[in-house]
Parts: C-alpha cells; structure tokens; sequence
C-alpha cells in the first residue's frame, strides 16, 4: 500500500550491551560491523537471508521492507487522508490576516528560491493568488557545532558554528487564531524509561515526517506564504503550526 510509505534519511541500529569490552567475558560476537553492514545490504536489495553469523539477531527480511526506505524528498508518497490529515480550525472572534513579505539581505533570496523550487518539484506547495490568509517567510541561522574563540579580551569563549540559513515562515497570527488541539504528546523521561533493562534497541529516524501528514483541503489556503518569488500554499502539513505535534503523535499511535 503505497499510502503506508515511510520515507527514512537514515536508518540507524545500536546494539546496547552490558558487558565492558574490557572485560574477559566480553562477547566479541556482539560487535560486528562488518555483518552489520551486510545486513543493510540484505535491507536494500531484498536479500531474504541474513548473513549466517546475523540468523539469531536479526529477523527474516521482507521483500517490500525496500519499499519503506527511501532517501529522496520527492519519493514521499505520503499518508493515506482518510486515515490522518490536519486541520486547521480558527476561532471564530479571529479576521483573516494578509502579512506583506519581509526585507531580506539579497543574498538570501538565493535560499529561498531554493528551498521554493525543491518544495515544488516535490509536489508539496502549489501557487495560489487569493488566499484570506498570507504569512511572511524568514531565514534563520542553522547553527552547526561548537568551537571556541578569542574575544576583545583575549579570553576563549564557546560559540555556535552557523552552517548555512534556514527558511521557516512566521505562522504566528495563523497559529494565534487557531483553535489549539489538546492531543496528549508524551513525557521524554517515560519514553527513556521504556528502554531501561533492554538489552538491544534500534530506531528508525524518520526524514521530514510531517511532509507525510497531507493537510486538510479547505484548509491548504490558510498555510500561504509570501516570498520573492510569489505566495505559495502547502498541501502537506508544514513546520510551524502550532498543533502539529499534536496530529503527527495522533498519526503515530
């Protein structure tokens, strides 16, 4: 079923042991990185037999699992809309708000056109001219790791690498006037606690999960934003909405 597509960046497995590898007893079988690579191979290419000394570890491989592993923004299929969607109900004391776009230094404007035409080659915005509703788009430093410098007197101060901008667009007179969603998003510490005493544990980092939660059509319009380039408006739900969180966790249960 092609609307249960989960596009994946990455694909991590960590095998958490108790034994120290200093110790005697340590079991040199856990660590094995040359059949966890084979293993990956057995995900990307069907292989429906893992390597013979990864049979106890690892489960059979299913010839669709390639299928649910992609790396490309315009291989998301998305989520079926009758199973999730988000909406984006407003209050009713709240007017519609026209935001004119934003002075940006020249050179961002490179940025931003982008990130405009990989969001249409993709398929996830679409032009429109005649939404009630416009907000403006803004870069953002992407802040990268940490180094450490000289100030004017002459002591090393940690600071922020910025690796580049980001585009996000600025949704809070939308996110002010709409109706806020009370869906239950889970406590961090509980989340933690429920792989206390796992032996092993794995996860799959999800790219851009909320690019596969499709937005509601009579409410598309609402998420317009005005750029240099014209106003477009999302089908899919976009970052900075205020109950997102809440409709991706409903998705995920």
């Amino acid at each position: 079923n092609e609307s249960d597509f989960l596009l994946m960046e990455e694909a991590d497995a960590f095998i958490a042991i108790h034994d120290e590898p200093i110790s005697p007893e340590f079991n040199a079988t856990y660590y094995d990185p040359e059949g966890d690579i084979f293993i990956l191979e057995a995900l990307l290419n069907n292989d429906p037999e893992p390597p013979s000394n990864q049979k106890d570890y690892f489960p059979s491989v299913r010839k669709d699992l390639k299928k649910a592993i992609s790396w490309k923004l315009t291989d998301i299929k998305g989520i079926d809309p009758k199973f999730c969607s988000h909406k984006i109900l407003l209050e009713e004391d709240f007017a519609p708000k026209v935001q004119s776009q934003m002075r940006v230094n020249p050179k961002i404007n490179d940025v931003i056109k982008k990130e405009v035409e990989k969001l249409l080659d993709a398929g996830l915005i679409y032009p429109i001219s005649d939404s009630p509703w416009v907000s403006p788009v803004h870069c953002v430093p992407k802040k990268g790791g940490m180094t450490v410098i000289k100030n004017d007197e002459n002591e090393l101060v940690p600071t922020r690498l910025v690796t580049g901008c980001r585009v996000c667009i600025d949704y809070r007179k939308l996110n002010e006037a709409t109706r806020k969603d009370h869906f239950p998003l889970p406590f961090m510490d509980q989340m933690l606690e429920r792989l206390a005493e796992n032996e092993y544990y794995c996860f799959l980092d999800g790219f851009l999960g909320y690019f596969q939660i499709p937005i509601d059509p009579k409410d598309q319009e609402k998420t317009t934003f005005t750029c240099p380039y014209g106003t477009f408006a999302y089908k899919c739900m976009s970052f900075g909405l205020c109950n997102a969180p809440g409709t991706f966790q409903r998705c995920m249960m």
